[in-house]
């Protein structure tokens, strides 16, 4: 598990962009039999892939948490972005179909992660923040959402927000989690542009049409942006204090997590166009 710290809007002015991309960027999220993570500082969020092929996976931390088991103190999130897999909750196992999700609250010893074929692996997506109360597991399919449909194909954005972990769907206590889906034509997500100074975000970018699509992921403060240029199934963590947007070369999708002090989806800040510098 790899540790990122926490930035002020004055500690990015004169970064270069290695410098930018080494802090905020998660360049490899999903390794073939392998479970890969980040740790950031920003409200204590765990993100990560877990690819298994052969053999089947567990997230282990206690030393580096400082508790006996992963999820002693804290609540997860999954999505699959892959192939057939299966996912056992304390001994129950449930099939995780591509798109299928799963609330696993607070206490729940141990989640072991399968694929059902080496050759087409499942990819589960995850995200664990710090909780202080059991919460109910819950598996979530994209079937059971209606989605929020927004934006249009004259702005280039017209999209499919699927809100996985949130109130209308299951109780948690500061995750939440959903999945966004471009439409062909449209390539800009969430423009005009926010923030949310009481909670901050993480975007995993993936369904990429080729390997020559990518993202230019806007991130810092509104009158001074800087820019992060995104592969496919690469992450950005984006601190409360910066605005979260992005242009593709074609139509892309995202997964977002969030957490913090607030958990009404709705509690944004939002930008003028005339503010963006």
């Amino acid at each position: 598990m790899e540790t990122r710290y926490t930035h002020s809007p004055a500690d990015i002015q004169r970064y270069s962009t290695e410098e930018l991309r080494k802090e905020f960027l998660v360049e490899k999220v999903f390794v073939d039999g392998e479970i890969t993570l980040t740790y950031t500082h920003n409200d204590r969020m765990i993100l990560g892939g877990v690819v298994p092929k052969d053999n089947s996976l567990e997230i282990k931390l206690d030393r580096e948490l400082g508790v006996d088991y992963f999820l002693e103190r804290r609540e997860l999130g999954v999505i699959n972005i892959g192939g057939l897999g299966y996912i056992e909750i304390d001994g129950k196992k449930e099939v995780m179909n591509k798109q299928d999700g799963f609330y696993i609250g607070k206490e729940t010893k141990h989640v072991v992660f399968s694929s059902d074929q080496a050759d087409n692996p499942a990819k589960f997506y995850i995200s664990s923040v710090p909780a202080h109360k059991k919460y109910p597991n819950v598996k979530i399919s994209i079937d059971q959402i209606t989605p929020m449909e927004t934006g249009e194909s004259a702005t280039l954005n017209e999209r499919k927000i699927y809100q996985y972990i949130h109130p209308n769907i299951c109780e948690s206590c500061q995750l939440q989690m959903g999945y966004t889906i471009l439409e062909p034509g449209s390539a800009w997500n969430t423009m005009p542009c926010h923030t949310h100074e009481r909670r901050m975000e993480a975007y995993v970018y993936f369904d990429f049409a080729s390997e020559d699509t990518k993202v230019f992921h806007i991130m810092g403060k509104p009158d001074e942006t800087k820019h992060l240029v995104v592969a496919n199934e690469q992450a950005v963590l984006s601190p409360s204090w910066s605005i979260h947007t992005g242009i593709g070369t074609t139509n892309y999708s995202f997964i977002w997590a969030m957490c913090g002090e607030n958990i009404t989806y709705t509690d944004m800040d939002m930008v003028a166009m005339d503010d963006l510098k």
